[in-house]
């Protein structure tokens, strides 16, 4: 079974004789990982729109591919796109990336101009950058991040700029401010929206499901999650979504690649595997058995651990295990007696409570 690599080398209709599809936009929201600075025209330059093909010919390639998950993949993915009947020509603009350590923001965003006179909003998702997952972790008690609002302004700004129909999307993080921006943009431009993409994107707190803007767009959100989904069932999750085959097993079905296509579409399952299911619905517990500040306390003794070891990615923290560790031991020892054991009781609390869901669907089932 193929996936979005052999789907861009494979397929060779264009949007114009077909309709845009979740794999698709699946596609499009991988592309938008790459680091398109010096290469695609910004939101505010004059520049023309540059297409995937004419990016190919440039000098210095591997720029796009620095600090990306699975850079193999993407390699093999963009050029594939590059070569591709179908997404060749796809221009591309108003790329942004916006990194602040202060604010710990780190948001980036491209629009795809197609050939069926729409564009394709694409939001990145979270990359291997420390600060890019401590703001997805920031989540838990911030509303909004300031990504989402960031996600608000730029699909705000774009379609200022252009006057076409929109379809907005991304993966992981991307799909959720993918669904944020489409709910709290302005109400002409969400009218404009015809298909919003979410591809493994956590959910949200209660009161952005309890707006009535989230109702107006509801029905045009397009959610897709891998069989053993944990990412995108995180926090609340009111969202309808469609189940799709994956070839990697728990955790790794969250990475793009593993998604499997049949045809010119996904793979599709009947539902979430039961173990992702009691994986979710403990860590959701857990999670609402805490209120904000204790959750911002959890989140920020976490993330001052793993900055003591001066990572900047995730990379990072692979190489010097010996150095590392004594960064982090040392970074424990640092942290008030107080902190320190309300860390390790909530832990102790997340283990305590799936073994309490284990008895409990052991007891049912017999």
């Amino acid at each position: 079974m193929k996936n979005i690599i052999d789907y861009a080398i494979e397929e060779s209709d264009t949007f114009k004789n077909r309709k845009f599809n979740a794999a698709d936009s699946l596609v499009l929201s991988q592309l938008a990982y790459l680091r398109f600075d010096k290469f695609v025209p910004g939101l505010f330059d004059t520049a023309t729109p540059v297409s995937i093909k004419e990016i190919a010919s440039k000098e210095n390639l591997d720029m796009l591919f620095r600090d990306t998950w699975n850079s193999k993949n993407n390699r093999h993915l963009f050029f594939a796109l590059a070569n591709s009947s179908m997404f060749r020509d796809l221009k591309m603009v108003f790329y942004v990336n916006k990194i602040d350590n202060k604010t710990e923001k780190h948001f980036s965003a491209i629009t795809f101009l197609l050939d069926d006179c729409s564009a394709y909003i694409a939001y990145r998702g979270t990359d291997s950058t420390v600060i890019g997952w401590k703001e997805d972790f920031n989540m838990a008690f911030i509303n909004p991040i300031p990504s989402q609002e960031e996600g608000v302004a730029y699909l705000n700004a774009v379609a200022d700029r252009i006057s076409c129909q929109l379809k907005i999307g991304g993966h992981s993080k991307g799909g959720n401010i993918a669904v944020y921006s489409s709910i709290k943009c302005r109400q002409p431009v969400q009218k404009r929206i015809t298909h919003v993409f979410s591809h493994d994107g956590p959910g949200f707190r209660d009161e952005v499901f309890q707006c009535h803007e989230y109702l107006t767009i509801e029905d045009r959100i397009n959610k897709t999650l891998p069989q053993s989904s944990i990412i995108g069932m995180l926090l609340q999750n009111q969202e309808h979504y469609s189940v799709v085959k994956s070839n990697r097993i728990w955790f790794m079905q969250h990475d793009s690649f593993s998604w499997l296509i049949d045809g010119s579409d996904f793979q599709y399952v009947q539902s979430v595997k039961k173990s992702a299911l009691f994986m979710n619905g403990t860590l959701n517990q857990w999670i609402n058995s805490f209120d904000d500040q204790k959750r911002e306390l959890f989140v920020n003794t976490l993330f001052q651990i793993i900055q003591a070891t001066n990572a900047k990615t995730f990379y990072d923290l692979t190489g010097d295990w010996p150095q590392k560790a004594v960064a982090v031991l040392g970074a424990i020892r640092g942290i008030d007696d107080e902190t320190r054991k309300f860390v390790f009781q909530t832990i102790r609390a997340l283990f305590a409570l799936a073994g309490k869901n284990i008895r409990e669907m052991g007891s049912e089932n017999s």
